[in-house]
């Protein structure tokens, strides 16, 4: 095995384990290699796997990205993912039937029905202003059947995909409960990244503008002294991963007892990234009269221990949804070398329809590099991973989601809580490890109505 590691205040070291003091993003090389079997027909919507070489004559079929009279770059033969090399080879996990794929029409799953307008809500006119002045009238489903609940003070399990605006369906009643009380409403809300957390942090300013009501975001990677002079104003929102509110903790410059609302979003990924101690550490010394919020995408048994000691009665709001994937195209690019690698990437970020373009690279080093490869070549693209500034990292987010750059590169610390509106391709430049981390790159397209691309690099 070979790895680069970096750690955080966001990420303790493993699951179950203690949660260290700085970031950690394990980033290891991806050393796979995978076969199809000369000669098979894989069904439709998969490729047949087996340990074995094609013959040379083996036809391979042309690619719609293919350059007239060049080598196919995409599918049959004898794929080989890039990565590590000899004795150092990591084996992946990744279910590489998965590769290629058509997305199919959206008809698998009821649209629940919305019941309400955001004008019909029990809102303040300040809120309701807000809401307007982001182009908001309908709900969508989970704050349409969520909302209601958490404004009556019930305690919440809503599940539903990431993309889905949970995190309207949480703030916004929030927002409104605080706003009727502010000198005893206190939220706490927790989630597994620092980018989810900014996210959040950048809606609830949104709409809370004029309100009076403050808040502190407490994430790895930022200057700690400046959280500490926002928690020394008593704001009524605290924003944060557990890592660096644990800490803070630590430190006394946050009372868990003091807060009578939490919030845990996307709780499976924080579970996934081992936080496990530090949430029940939290839920365990706040405020036992509380209004607890859950959100998560799945309900794996660890969250349901988490509900059944920690939540309560509660209501549970579950939207139903069709397969994510299944609004992606999926398809793999064959390349020879890294020469020949580089050279279709330029290649396919030139062509119409790349509009806005995420590039996953399993390693710190391999990000910049390729970055700097680009725009040697004139082509600017902006990256992100565990070792930039937080600044760094908000500014290049903030080009790629405004659109002023159409190129991010990225580790996989991207793929999880990031809702980046409008990447039509995910571009594996490297396979992920495993199956999970396929699902979680991809999933930054084809989100919504829209239609994606995901296209993975791999090496004869």
């Amino acid at each position: 095995m070979y790895s680069i590691s970096h750690r955080s205040s966001d990420t303790p070291k493993r699951s179950g384990g203690k949660p260290r003091q700085k970031d950690s993003y394990r980033e290891a090389k991806s050393p796979t290699r995978f076969v199809t079997t000369p000669g098979s027909k894989a069904p439709s919507g998969s490729v047949a796997t087996r340990p074995a070489r094609p013959s040379h004559g083996a036809a391979r079929p042309a690619s719609r990205f293919a350059r007239p009279g060049a080598r196919p770059a995409f599918g049959g033969g004898r794929p080989q993912s890039s990565g590590g090399r000899g004795k150092f080879a990591r084996k992946s996990t990744l279910d590489f039937t998965k590769l290629v794929r058509k997305a199919t029409p959206a008809n698998d799953a009821k649209i629940p029905e919305i019941k309400h307008m955001f004008n019909d809500f029990a809102f303040s006119a300040e809120l309701k202003a807000n809401i307007a002045k982001k182009g908001y009238k309908i709900p969508t489903p989970v704050q349409d059947q969520s909302i209601p609940h958490i404004l009556e003070g019930k305690n919440i399990i809503g599940l539903a995909n990431t993309g889905t605006g949970k995190t309207g369906a949480f703030l916004l009643p929030l927002i409104e409960k605080v706003s009727k009380d502010r000198n005893n409403q206190f939220v706490l809300i927790l989630a597994p990244t620092r980018e989810l957390a900014l996210q959040i942090e950048k809606e609830f300013r949104d709409f809370s503008v004029n309100m009076k009501i403050f808040s502190a975001m407490c994430v790895g990677g930022m200057p700690i002294y400046h959280q500490i002079q926002s928690l020394s104003r008593r704001p009524n929102f605290v924003i944060g991963t557990p890592g660096r509110i644990k800490d803070l903790a630590d430190r006394g410059k946050i009372r868990y007892a003091s807060f009578n609302n939490i919030v845990l979003d996307e709780v499976d990924h924080m579970l996934d990234m081992g936080f496990v101690d530090p949430i029940t550490d939290i839920l365990n010394a706040i405020n036992p009269v509380r209004q607890s919020l859950f959100f998560s995408a799945t309900m794996p048994p660890k969250i349901l221990e988490l509900v059944k000691k920690f939540v309560g009665a509660h209501v549970k709001v579950e939207i139903a949804s069709r397969d994510h994937m299944t609004s992606i195209d999926q398809d793999v690019v064959r390349v020879r070398d890294e020469a020949h690698k580089f050279s279709e990437l330029k290649r396919l970020v030139a062509m119409p329809g790349f509009d806005k373009v995420l590039i996953f690279s399993e390693t710190k080093r391999q990000v910049d590099k390729l970055q700097k490869a680009l725009e040697k070549d004139g082509i600017v693209a902006e990256s992100i991973h565990g070792d930039k500034r937080q600044s760094q990292r908000r500014k290049a987010l903030t080009n790629f989601d405004t659109n002023k750059v159409k190129i991010m590169i990225a580790t996989d610390v991207a793929a999880r809580g990031l809702d980046i509106k409008g990447i039509t391709h995910v571009i594996n430049y490297t396979a992920p490890q495993s199956n999970e981390n396929y699902t979680h790159r991809i999933g930054r397209t084809g989100r919504g109505a829209n239609k994606g691309t995901a296209l993975t690099f791999v090496t004869n």
